[in-house]
């Protein structure tokens, strides 16, 4: 399992919304999962690691990683073709990198991630069309299709997984993290759907600082940057049974390291790195 354990810039601050914060260069992100003994990161934002498949390519080998895959985050429910033709482009910078598998969101129109997104049946089946042709896109391209359920999207809570769980045949990105905020136990998922999960994402949730997020009394954006998650063992998520339970059920794909983070300013010291270290030490130490 260790071999299938990645990590993601987003752990360091690295986000595509807008105004999330201070980005960190690549080069110190790279160097410092290199450090950890990471060998395989997702992207990040499109163009975080280099304007093109050659340059990202020479990023990740400067510090001797390969790429996973990337979170790519389309407007289903109101996608233009100016939409796909941008997910084309990030699909190709993907493909020619090296990635597995593309993570795709259900954006909310202006991409931030802090206001509910309630789609009209019109709007749903809008969404499963669009879902099938970037499924169809990818494909071409020789990667696999992954949903993430996420936070400000348009398929956040409950009610929206069951919808696409019985309206396609997506497959789905575990995110232990989104899906409990959004109101979903990932026990409840593994439980309906094991086999179409064919990436994780793995966190930890401080649970009173959700609830502080779920009832608007704050901002996704405010929570992260206080303290909504934390290293893996820390909070409230059961990460050592969904690991556990993910391994009897045959799963054998990456669980990467995403403890979103949001960062006012470059930090002093050791940085976001330390809460990675944290959460891969406890990953490593989970009973199998």
């Amino acid at each position: 399992m260790e071999d299938r354990i990645g990590g993601a810039p987003i752990s360091w601050g690295v986000c595509e919304a807008p105004g999330w914060g201070i980005e960190l260069p690549p080069e110190r992100v790279l160097a410092e999962m290199s450090g950890l003994g990471l060998t395989a990161t997702e992207l990040g934002p499109t163009g975080y690691l280099g304007k093109d498949p050659a340059d990202v390519r020479a990023t990740l080998a400067r510090h001797g990683m390969t790429l996973i895959g990337g979170f790519l985050p389309v407007p289903m429910h109101i996608a233009t073709e100016a939409d796909l033709a941008e997910a084309a482009a990030a699909m190709d910078t993907l493909a020619a990198g090296g990635s597995e598998v593309v993570v795709l969101a259900a954006r909310s129109s202006d991409g931030s991630y802090d206001e509910k997104v309630h789609l009209t049946e019109e709007e749903w089946q809008k969404l499963f069309a669009t879902l099938g042709t970037l499924q169809e896109m990818a494909a071409a391209r020789g990667l696999r299709s992954s949903l993430h359920p996420h936070v400000g999207t348009a398929v956040e809570d409950r009610a929206s997984v069951l919808r696409v769980l019985d309206g396609s045949d997506i497959p789905i990105c575990l995110d232990t993290g989104h899906l409990l905020i959004g109101g979903m136990q990932p026990a409840e998922l593994l439980e309906l759907a094991a086999s179409r999960i064919t990436h994780v994402h793995l966190k930890d949730v401080d649970l009173a600082v959700a609830a502080t997020v779920q009832n608007g009394e704050r901002s996704y954006l405010d929570g992260v940057r206080n303290g909504l998650y934390t290293p893996l063992g820390a909070g409230d998520v059961d990460v050592t049974g969904i690991v556990a339970t993910l391994e009897a059920a045959g799963y054998r794909g990456w669980y990467v390291l995403e403890q979103d983070c949001a960062l006012s300013d470059t930090p002093e010291g050791e940085g976001p790195v330390g809460d990675v270290r944290r959460s891969l030490t406890y990953l490593k130490e989970t009973p199998r």
